[in-house]
């Protein structure tokens, strides 16, 4: 069971779902944990009968919302403590250090922050990081009008000191091509749909997938992005 965190304070639970997407339409299983404080899932992932905390499917993930740790979704799914969920991937969706240390984000196989340069997330997203006890390796997932060296440069100094080691390459999301307007229109339909996103919102998204699941090449990818975008 492969665990990966997406840290940081901006808004990340339709990325992540999008990539949870992508995975499970190549037949992998994949649990989606929503560990942020206001809990965003709760609102737009649809629901028959939300309690305090519960695990319900949507296109075919599952999602966890109201969870402390993986001790209380096994306990929750009826698994014991001393065995694996039957998932291949766990993706964990944090803006807090007590989800990063309570799902244990140091032992991920992989770690995302993700975050814009508007002065709330940048700053907030990093006051997590300032908090870590031990060295953490991550990638920065930026989204960004002009995605500058400037941005970059403005966040590495902004973290000088801290317990990071960045990742040399970084993926960058445009935040002006519209995909704002499709996630927005997903979430009022409640559906998945690939179709009107654009082709670099879509690249993006291959690559952390294909990065994500190491054995799977980028052309299958490519071919599960086309199927969720005819609705097979």
């Amino acid at each position: 069971m492969k665990k990966i965190g997406f840290i940081g304070a901006y808004d990340k639970i339709d990325l992540v779902i999008y990539i949870a997407k992508i995975i499970t339409t190549l037949g992998k299983k994949v649990l989606v944990i929503d560990s942020t404080v206001n809990q965003k899932a709760r609102y737009v992932i649809p629901v028959i009968n939300p309690t305090k905390k519960y695990v319900t499917e949507y296109e075919e993930i599952d999602i966890a919302v109201g969870f402390s740790n993986l001790k209380e979704i096994k306990q929750y799914l009826g698994v014991a403590e001393d065995q694996d969920m039957e998932y291949d991937i766990v993706f964990i969706d944090t803006d807090n250090i007590e989800g990063l240390e309570s799902f244990g984000l140091q032992d991920a196989i992989k770690n995302y922050f993700v975050s814009s340069f508007d002065a709330y997330s940048l700053k907030k997203g990093l006051e997590i990081l300032s908090q870590l006890k031990n060295v953490m390796s991550l990638t920065k997932v930026l989204f960004s009008k002009e995605m500058s060296v400037e941005e970059d440069n403005y966040l590495n100094f902004l973290s000088l000191g801290y317990k990071i080691i960045w990742n040399e390459y970084k993926i960058y999301f445009p935040i002006e091509n519209g995909d704002q307007s499709v996630i927005y229109e997903n979430q009022r339909v409640a559906k998945i749909r690939f179709k009107k996103l654009s082709i670099e919102y879509k690249d993006q998204l291959e690559y952390m997938s294909e990065e994500i699941l190491g054995n799977v090449s980028g052309t299958e990818i490519r071919k599960a992005i086309k199927n969720i975008e005819k609705g097979v």
